[in-house]
C-alpha cells in the first residue's frame, strides 16, 4: 500500500524509492513528444510543486492525463526517484494518476502567468491558490497558534469575550449596528422615534470593537487573561491599513503596570516573528524574493533588537525638528498619523519603537491619568513599514478619577455601572493591550495592502463572499 504525503514532508524527507500517494491540484502540464507528460502538482502545504512523471503506458494516459489543464483535482500513486534536472532534488514517477475533479480552462481564472493581488482580490474564493496567498494563509495560522502557545506557557487564561455588545470600548461611536427590526416597518413609540425597547435585546446592539473591557472582569478575578477574536469598526476607511472586520489579541493582566505592559508585548511580537523565521523558511523566502526584498532586514530588526522607547512628547519634538513637511502637521496634542510613526521607525530609529505617555484628551476613558493631569499611562509599538501594530494602557484602577474621567467625557455612568463596580470590590492595578492580527501579519508577509492578509476582506462597500 502507498504511503499518502503531504508534498511539504515528503520534499523534505524525500524517502528515495518508496511508493507514495499525493493529492492535490495541478498547476502546469508539459507534454515531450507523446511519451509522457510532466505534471507539477501542488496541495498547498508548501510554495514548491512536486513534479509527476506520467508515462503513456498509464491507462488513462490519452484520454485523462493528456487532458489534464491548470486547477484539476488529481490524486497520484508513484515511487519517489531522484531528478535529474536542475532546480529540484525529486520526482514522483507515476503509476496511477486518478482525476478527481476537472476544471474548465476557458473559464478558470489562474493561469502560469503572475497575476496582480488587485485582480485575486475580485475572486477570493480561487486566490488561495496562488503561491503568495497560499503562504498568507499558512503564516497566518501558524502565527494564530503561535499566539495562543505564548500566552498558554505564561500562564495565561483564554477567555470568550462577547461579538454582540453595549458598550462603545473605544468612545468613538463607530459600531455596526446589530437589529432585528423589520427596516421597511419599523415600531414607533408614540413621539415618532423608532421603538429600540421591541428589538430583540430590548436596547440598542452593536458588533463589538473590543473585547478589552470584558477582558478587565476576568483578569480581575483570575489574574492574567486574554481574547483573541474578531473586532468591528464601522470608519470609512478605504486604506491599505483598514478593514472594517478584522482580528485582535487583547491580553488583560491584574498587579501589572505601564512598564510591564510593554515588555510582554515586546516579548509577544519577538517570539511570533522569531518562530517564523525559524519554523517556515519557504514561505518567507517567497515574500522576501517576490513582495518586499527589504522583509527579513526589518523582521530581524523586531526578533533581535531592543526596541527603542520614547515618550509621546519627546517623539513630537523629533517630529518638529526634523524639516520634514508632513501632510498632517505636527503639533503637541495632536494623534500621530501613519506618515509620522514611519519616520521614526523607518528613518529615526531604524526599527520599532514604543511611544508612551499621550495626552489624555486624545484617548479613551480607561487609561490610567498620570500624576502631570495632562497625560496618561498608554502605549503604542511602532514597526517599520507599517506603523502602530500594537495600543495599550495601563487602566485606570481608582474610581473617583475613572468617575470624573467618564463625566468629563459624557460616559453614562450607569450604562456602565459594572464596569465601576470592578473598581468598588477589590480594585488592583492592571494593564492590556490590543495587538491587531492582520497588522501583524501585514508586518510578517510584506504584504503592502491589509486586504491580501485576511482571508476574505470587509471594506466600505465591499462584503462580497
Amino acid at each position: 500500500m502507498p504511503t499518502y504525503y503531504r508534498i511539504a514532508p515528503l520534499l523534505a524527507n524525500q524517502p528515495l524509492g518508496a511508493t507514495v500517494e499525493v493529492r492535490g491540484w495541478v498547476r502546469t502540464r508539459r507534454d515531450a513528444k507523446g511519451d509522457f507528460s510532466f505534471l507539477e502538482i501542488n496541495d498547498g502545504s508548501t510554495p514548491a510543486n512536486l513534479q509527476v512523471i506520467a508515462e503513456a503506458r498509464l491507462d488513462n494516459f490519452a484520454n485523462e492525463v493528456r487532458r489534464l489543464t491548470a486547477g484539476c483535482a488529481v490524486e497520484v500513486v508513484g515511487t519517489l526517484v531522484a531528478s535529474p534536472a536542475k532546480g529540484q532534488a525529486v520526482e514522483l514517477k507515476a503509476e496511477a494518476v486518478n482525476v478527481r475533479g476537472w476544471a474548465d480552462p476557458e473559464h478558470y481564472p489562474l493561469q502560469k502567468k503572475r497575476h496582480s493581488f488587485e485582480y485575486l482580490r475580485t475572486i477570493p474564493h480561487l486566490r488561495p491558490r496562488t503561491n503568495s496567498l497560499g503562504a498568507v494563509a499558512r503564516l497566518r495560522g501558524a502565527l494564530s497558534f503561535a499566539i495562543h502557545r505564548f500566552f498558554n506557557q505564561r500562564g495565561f487564561v483564554h477567555i470568550h469575550t462577547p461579538i454582540i455588545t453595549t458598550s462603545d470600548c473605544e468612545g468613538a461611536g463607530e459600531m455596526f449596528t446589530v437589529t432585528s427590526l423589520d427596516l421597511e416597518h419599523l415600531p414607533r413609540t408614540a413621539d415618532g422615534r423608532v421603538d429600540k425597547t421591541r428589538d430583540f435585546f430590548g436596547q440598542p446592539a452593536s458588533l463589538t470593537v473590543s473585547g478589552q473591557l470584558e477582558a478587565e472582569v476576568y483578569a480581575l478575578a483570575l489574574g492574567n487573561v486574554y481574547t483573541f477574536g474578531p473586532t468591528f469598526r464601522a470608519e470609512n476607511s478605504n486604506t491599505s491599513r483598514h478593514l472594517a472586520e478584522f482580528w485582535m489579541i487583547e491580553p488583560e493582566m491584574a498587579f501589572c503596570d505601564l512598564a510591564g505592559d510593554i515588555d510582554l508585548a515586546e516579548a509577544l511580537l519577538r517570539q511570533l516573528i522569531g518562530e517564523v523565521i525559524d519554523a517556515h523558511p519557504a514561505d518567507l523566502d517567497l515574500f522576501c524574493r517576490y513582495v518586499d526584498k527589504t522583509l527579513a532586514q526589518r523582521l530581524d530588526a523586531v526578533a533581535n533588537r531592543e526596541f527603542a522607547r520614547i515618550t509621546y512628547t519627546e517623539a513630537v519634538a523629533r517630529l518638529e525638528r526634523s524639516g520634514r513637511s508632513f501632510e498632517f502637521p505636527v503639533s503637541w496634542g495632536a494623534d500621530l498619523q501613519s506618515e509620522h510613526e514611519r519616520y521614526l521607525t523607518d528613518e529615526v530609529f531604524k526599527g520599532p519603537v514604543v511611544v508612551t505617555d499621550y495626552p489624555k484628551r486624545i484617548k479613551p476613558f480607561y487609561m490610567r491619568a498620570n500624576d502631570d493631569g495632562t497625560t496618561v499611562a498608554a502605549m503604542d509599538i511602532l514597526v517599520p513599514g507599517i506603523g502602530e501594530i500594537v495600543g495599550g494602557s495601563q487602566r485606570e484602577e481608582r474610581f473617583d478619577q475613572l468617575a470624573a474621567r467618564m463625566d468629563e467625557m459624557g460616559i453614562d455612568r450607569e450604562q456602565y455601572g459594572w464596569y465601576l463596580d470592578l473598581r468598588r470590590y477589590g480594585s488592583a492595578p492592571h494593564s492590556g493591550f490590543g495587538l491587531g492580527f492582520e497588522r501583524l501579519v501585514q508586518f510578517v508577509t510584506g504584504m503592502a495592502n491589509i486586504r491580501e492578509v485576511i482571508p476574505f476582506p470587509r471594506t466600505p462597500g465591499s462584503a462580497a463572499r
